[in-house]
């Protein structure tokens, strides 16, 4: 029993360890990883924060879907049923700023991944070359990137997360390994969402 306890604050420190590293390295909104492109990177300005009306809710089957990564190969969400947890990160548009710093932004935590047996698929409704030449100008990511440009944004649409201008809201969706959709986080376009909401999601999985 005391070893339990022991091990429990042992990965608990972990984590907020983890959480405290990530709040230092990642850049702030003055010093972004996007100031890095310069002129490369589209200002869009303030958008409306939500323009879109969920079709899914927490406890119900996550829509299953079929994309092509820019990898060249195709991924089905009910291929990981049994297997693993599941995030799905979309994002509004390569090349603006907020994308250009959240995509990069969970390479430091890929270990909290790991731990907690979650894959992330990052998806947007921009075509597989623009997806290629942003990804390669950000760097490496640990996590496959996949493109629902078309039919144009129909996964998006499927989770009720298309706005009226043909982007995909800012939302978050972690599925379980039964392919139950256990954390919906639609939050404001405009902003990135916090890495710490993404762990207690995480971490509230565990039996």
């Amino acid at each position: 029993m005391i070893f339990t306890s022991k091990k429990t604050l042992i990965i608990s420190g972990i984590t907020l360890l983890s959480l405290i590293i990530f709040s230092v390295f990642i850049p702030s909104k003055s010093n972004a990883l996007s100031d890095i492109y310069g002129d490369k990177i589209f200002d869009t300005g303030n958008l409306k924060p939500v323009d879109s009306e969920l079709k899914v809710k927490t406890g119900e089957n996550a829509p299953d879907f079929t994309l092509e990564t820019i990898s060249g190969t195709k991924i089905t969400l009910s291929q990981f049923q049994g297997k693993k947890n599941v995030l799905l990160s979309f994002i509004p548009a390569a090349w603006t700023p907020v994308c250009s710093d959240q995509w990069p932004g969970y390479n430091i935590a890929k270990p909290l991944f790991d731990k907690h047996d979650t894959i992330l698929l990052g998806i947007s409704v921009d075509n597989l070359p623009t997806l290629f030449a942003w990804t390669k100008q950000m760097g490496e990511l640990w996590f496959e990137v996949l493109s629902d440009f078309w039919p144009h944004g129909a996964v998006a649409d499927s989770f009720g997360i298309l706005r009226s201008d043909g982007t995909a809201e800012r939302g978050l969706f972690l599925i379980d390994k039964q392919g139950i959709i256990r954390f919906i986080h639609v939050g404001d376009i405009n902003v990135r969402p916090d890495l710490g909401i993404i762990v207690k999601a995480m971490e509230n999985l565990e039996p």
